[in-house]
């Protein structure tokens, strides 16, 4: 009678309610539940990198008057928009004319502290120079919370802060321009830069 009441679903039986039955359905059950939220997590993970990619790889959609005339070849080059001063609103225009070319550096990165009532708030500012080295140079500044996010702020603002070069020519005028036309200088707060005309490869 033992043997037939287990069998059957007893009160110590696997399919009863007795101590064997809730371990057994307790295990069932949380079995599943770890099933479905690995499912959901690697499903969540998944669309998330997707989204991504699109991001980076997305066209370029001008948001601009500038943008749309430049996307639609209506400009051919940077010097048109500096010849009647246009402001330049999105660095996707730069990179338009001069992706290839382009080159940037991280100057400097420092830290700035900002006291406040929970203590003192440490953020990052990050100084880039971007160029061609063909007459266009800009200089970024951004502060952020993070290195990375302030260097891809700077970077952007350095596209944004794009200017032409006047160069000129010491001595003969042989060959390409190679040196500033004349003496500049150059100041921001007590820093005075003074850039005097050199024979080619002299450097700064």
């Amino acid at each position: 009678m033992a043997d037939d009441a287990g069998a059957a679903g007893g009160p110590g039986g696997p399919g009863g309610p007795g101590l064997g039955g809730r371990g057994g359905f307790r295990g069932g059950f949380g079995s599943g539940l770890r099933g479905r939220g690995r499912g959901r997590g690697r499903g969540r993970g998944r669309g998330r990198g997707a989204r991504g990619g699109k991001a980076e790889d997305k066209e370029w959609i001008p948001v601009t008057k500038l943008g749309r005339l430049v996307k639609d070849m209506k400009i051919k080059s940077l010097e048109e928009i500096y010849l009647f001063s246009l402001p330049i609103k999105e660095s996707e225009i730069i990179d338009f004319f001069l992706g290839a070319s382009l080159k940037d550096e991280v100057l400097k990165i420092m830290p700035v502290q900002k006291q406040t009532r929970a203590g003192q708030r440490t953020r990052f500012k990050a100084f880039v120079a971007i160029g061609d080295y063909n007459g266009h140079v800009g200089l970024g500044v951004k502060c952020s919370k993070e290195v990375a996010t302030a260097i891809r702020g700077a970077i952007i603002l350095a596209k944004l802060s794009i200017v032409p070069v006047r160069r000129g020519y010491w001595g003969n005028k042989i060959g390409k321009p190679h040196t500033v036309p004349c003496k500049v200088t150059g100041r921001c707060g007590s820093v005075l830069v003074r850039l005097i005309p050199a024979p080619r490869g002299t450097g700064i």
